[in-house]
């Protein structure tokens, strides 16, 4: 009996051990053939890292060869993505000797996803990256990448034409424009670095080193090197860009303001010659990991620094808009050249003044624009009718981006019945068509497209796309892909002796108009110019100028816009003539803040239409 029970029981041990060895066998099996390339990557992982090294940005030039954004040799920071959980002891470690919050570094470890290095600081110095390298011990994991970090030459100077870079947030990483693009990679946010990011990032590379079990490098085992990203030959002329930001800055002291926006194109090939926006920023400040501090006065700032107001500030055109009315309603015979109408200050239909109560008696055509009397425009404005003022406007390219090579351009606003009722589900009112024939009510226009407004009557009615790069250029110097003008739209259908009109009274605005104090007869070149105050609600008037010059073979066309700096005569205007006296080299040429180099091969590099000549 005892015997049989003994025997029972070992049957019953020996189906165990072999079900447990089937089972030992089977997970074997798995884990050597099932998961066995799986786990043999997690292998040579512990071993093997791939540190991938940044490709430089490429350069960018001004049309005459000088540099304005470059590279610079520095340092990161950066932490291997090791199996064990990096130590609350490291992280505080890190913070302290960083000058980050713990918080943040947490917070980048626990988002990342893959074996790439984890950046934490760009652009470290001396004092920290030997520390890290002196205490291996104290920094298990940590390592210093050499990285390429952008330098903004001008500093704040074209930075809403440059823009800036700063490395890829996780929102980016999960769009499709950023397909792969891989965490810790530096992108362009904001003006030419993220139009033509494509063209600028390069081709990283990359070291495979062999670390030991706390991640220090014992070995390289090998290097793949990256390749630069391409140049850019822009259109700014960069001495011209730094005397439009200096008058700007000097008149907005007079003025006691704190926003501007100028563009200086030429209406011969629509090429951007210079653009600034006020208030700006420092563009260095991101490229080098952006401090609180900064991020908060930028972000804090009532007055927008990172909105570049050339392109996407909209604003009333006021008095500008009547080269609209006017050209509309000449070439739709509501009125001639040399017909007088009778201003007594007020509008007879609907009691609108003119500025100040000012009274003219009886004016033709040219005075009127020239003295940018409402009464006059209020009178087009009634014979022409809103809906024919609308198409004229759209006519000109209002109501729709230029087509600026910069990213966020605004539409704008053309006045029209459609509008009205499409926001306000409300019908329309002469009153309504009178203010949009002198630029008020719901006209809104941005400083790019005034510009082109004026390029057009410049140019007998061809309107070309705006552009700020002339030329991407290969890393050598060759050139990968040139940018020749485009025509964008032409003004159809009006007759030659209308913009001969519109241009002759735009000549008198700056000889016995309300530029004339600034500009006169005996101003070296003439000018063609048109100054401009819209009604402000909410504060002070806008201030507008537009021109061009030379009045016989325009070369340059000028648009400046002071919110808030009251009448344009006196706030805009003064900025446009020293811009247009820079230009042409009637005062002394400033040198640049920073001399820059030459480009690659410059000869084969041609310098385009020639600013005042």
């Amino acid at each position: 009996m005892f015997s049989k029970d003994i025997g029972s029981r070992l049957k019953i041990l020996q189906i165990f051990a072999v079900i447990i060895a089937a089972i030992l066998i089977a997970r074997l099996g798995y884990l050597q053939i099932y998961k066995g390339d799986y786990y043999n990557e997690q292998a040579e992982y512990n071993s093997i890292r791939i540190i991938p090294a940044m490709a430089p940005r490429g350069i960018l030039y001004d049309r005459n060869g000088n540099q304005l954004v470059i590279n610079q040799p520095g340092f990161t920071v950066a932490i291997l993505p090791l199996d064990e959980k990096v130590s609350p002891t490291l992280i505080n470690r890190l913070a302290l000797l960083l000058n980050i919050r713990p918080e943040d570094i947490k917070k980048k470890l626990d988002n990342h996803v893959g074996f790439d290095p984890i950046c934490l600081k760009t652009d470290v110095g001396p004092e920290i990256w030997t520390i890290i390298e002196e205490q291996k011990n104290n920094y298990p994991g940590v390592v210093i990448e050499a990285q390429p970090i952008r330098d903004y030459i001008y500093k704040s100077i074209g930075a809403h034409v440059f823009g800036y870079v700063s490395e890829i947030s996780e929102a980016e990483l999960k769009s499709k424009q950023y397909k792969g693009y891989k965490p810790g990679e530096i992108v362009g946010q904001a003006g030419l670095e993220k139009e033509y990011d494509q063209y600028l990032r390069g081709t990283p590379g990359g070291e495979q080193v062999e670390v030991d079990a706390t991640g220090k490098a014992v070995k390289i085992l090998g290097r793949k090197e990256p390749i630069p990203g391409k140049d850019l030959k822009l259109t700014i002329d960069m001495r011209l860009q730094e005397a439009t930001e200096q008058a700007i800055d000097q008149q907005l002291k007079l003025t006691h303001s704190h926003e501007a926006a100028v563009v200086v194109m030429n209406p011969q090939t629509g090429a951007i010659l210079a653009l600034s926006s006020r208030p700006a920023f420092d563009p260095n400040k991101f490229a080098r990991g952006i401090s609180y501090k900064d991020w908060n006065a930028i972000n804090n700032n009532p007055y927008h620094p990172l909105d570049n107001k050339a392109i996407t500030g909209e604003y009333p055109p006021g008095s500008v808009f009547k080269i609209i009315t006017g050209t509309a309603a000449l070439n739709e015979n509501k009125v001639t050249p040399t017909e007088k109408i009778y201003d007594s200050g007020v509008y007879w239909i609907i009691p609108k003044h003119n500025a100040d109560g000012e009274a003219l008696g009886w004016i033709d055509f040219s005075i009127a624009l020239a003295k940018s009397d409402n009464v006059y425009f209020y009178e087009m404005g009634n014979r022409l009718g809103i809906d024919t003022l609308s198409q004229y406007a759209r006519l000109f390219g209002l109501g729709k981006p230029t087509g600026i090579d910069l990213p966020y351009e605004s539409h704008g606003i053309v006045a029209s019945r459609e509008y009205k009722h499409k926001v306000f589900h409300e019908d329309w009112y002469l009153s309504e068509t009178l203010d949009a024939a002198i630029g008020q009510g719901f006209n809104l226009v941005t400083p790019i497209q005034a510009a082109e407004v004026m390029s057009e009557i410049a140019n007998n009615g061809i309107r070309y796309k705006p552009y700020l790069v002339s030329e991407i250029l290969n890393p050598d110097g060759t050139v990968y892909k040139k940018f020749n003008p485009v025509i964008e739209g032409r003004l159809t259908g009006v007759r030659p002796e209308v913009f001969k009109v519109i241009q002759n009274s735009l000549l008198q605005v700056t000889q016995v108009g309300t530029a004339a104090s600034l500009f006169g007869k005996n101003f070296p070149i003439k000018i063609a110019g048109k100054t401009g105050t819209a009604e402000n609600p909410n504060g002070r008037d806008h201030g507008w100028f537009v021109a061009y010059a030379p009045f016989d073979h325009p070369t340059i066309v000028v648009a400046v816009v002071v919110p808030h700096g009251g009448y344009g005569a006196q706030s805009a205007a003064p900025i446009g003539k020293k811009i247009i006296e820079a230009a042409f080299h009637l005062v002394p040429e400033p040198p640049l803040i920073k001399p820059g180099t030459a480009l690659p091969q410059q000869s084969s590099i041609p310098t385009g239409v020639q600013i005042g000549k």
